[in-house]
């Protein structure tokens, strides 16, 4: 059990030290400004424990916030390296829908074309965002077929399109998760989860259906189902 656990520390540490290495290629100053946060709430508290007289109890409790303000700083500094790096990269959109918190269904690449112009699907509470990423004007006309398509499956469902760059009217890829969370809520979780299952059905029959190889023939019809 002991070595289980230390074996858990030495993880958690060496993912430590790797997210620092990472994040100081693109962010050189990294190391003195998680330790300035860290020293200066530590100072702060202690300024106000000598001055009401109680240095040890606002010091100890100084290091703990010191300690929190470091972790905070030294979390958004990485995540905003790692987001500079992906930027950009075709798939970067879905790796930050991904890491949405809980109430959050992602499916990658519902819609792709042969450019790698690529629409990614999000459920959540705010109904169904579809995520964009390519060429603006392709992934505009790629954006507004599936969102024709889900405003016929979820009638009803709230649908916002986003695109992800730096151009007027589209979203940073690092803004993106927050643009998302703030979207207000328009579904409970039961209409979400009926959502998800309409859309999962959907998607299973469009698996298991035959197509043919090939291009499909001008005067094939579909089959047509039984007479009720």
């Amino acid at each position: 059990m002991a070595s289980k656990e230390s074996s858990e520390k030495s993880g958690r540490l060496q993912q430590i030290r790797l997210a620092y290495k990472m994040t100081k290629k693109s962010d050189r100053w990294i190391g003195l400004i998680v330790a300035a946060w860290g020293l200066g709430v530590l100072g702060v508290f202690l300024a106000i424990g000598f001055l009401i007289d109680h240095p040890i109890i606002l010091g100890i409790l100084g290091f703990v916030f010191g300690l929190l303000a470091a972790v905070f700083v030294f979390g958004r500094r990485a995540e905003k390296a790692v987001l500079g790096d992906m930027e950009g990269q075709p798939g970067a959109a879905v790796a930050v829908l991904q890491s949405l918190r809980r109430g959050w269904v992602v499916t990658p690449a519902v819609a792709v074309t042969r450019n790698q112009d690529v629409v990614h699907r999000a459920v959540g509470q705010a109904g169904i965002v579809l995520v964009g990423e390519g060429q603006p004007t392709r992934v505009a006309n790629l954006l507004a077929a599936e969102k024709r398509k889900m405003s016929k499956i979820a009638e009803g469902v709230v649908v916002t399109d986003l695109v992800v760059g730096n151009g007027e009217g589209q979203v940073p890829l690092r803004k993106l998760q927050s643009r998302v969370v703030k979207l207000p809520r328009t579904m409970s979780k039961s209409q979400v989860a009926q959502v998800n299952d309409r859309l999962r059905a959907l998607g299973s029959l469009l698996d298991n259906m035959p197509v043919p190889k090939g291009p499909m023939p001008r005067n094939m019809r579909m089959p047509r189902g039984p007479r009720r």
